[in-house]
């Protein structure tokens, strides 16, 4: 079963669509200085949660193959 996830905690499907947004904004320049450590900020966040996304999926399928 999958882990319940925060409410605004996007899936990891989601996070990279969201962080490849914000890649093109930046390559497009289309981020204005004002928002630029909110976007990098954003980015980071996103970047972490699909780490950590990848690592528990990574353990649960050990545990499958360790069965």
């Amino acid at each position: 079963m999958a882990a319940k996830k925060k409410i605004d905690e996007p899936g990891y499907a989601e996070a990279i669509a969201e962080i490849e947004r914000i890649i093109g904004r930046f390559r497009n320049e289309e981020m204005d200085v004002d928002s630029l450590a909110a976007e990098v900020r954003r980015a980071t966040e996103l970047i972490a949660a699909c780490k950590e996304r990848l690592r528990r999926a990574e353990e649960e399928v050990n545990k499958i193959l360790e069965a």
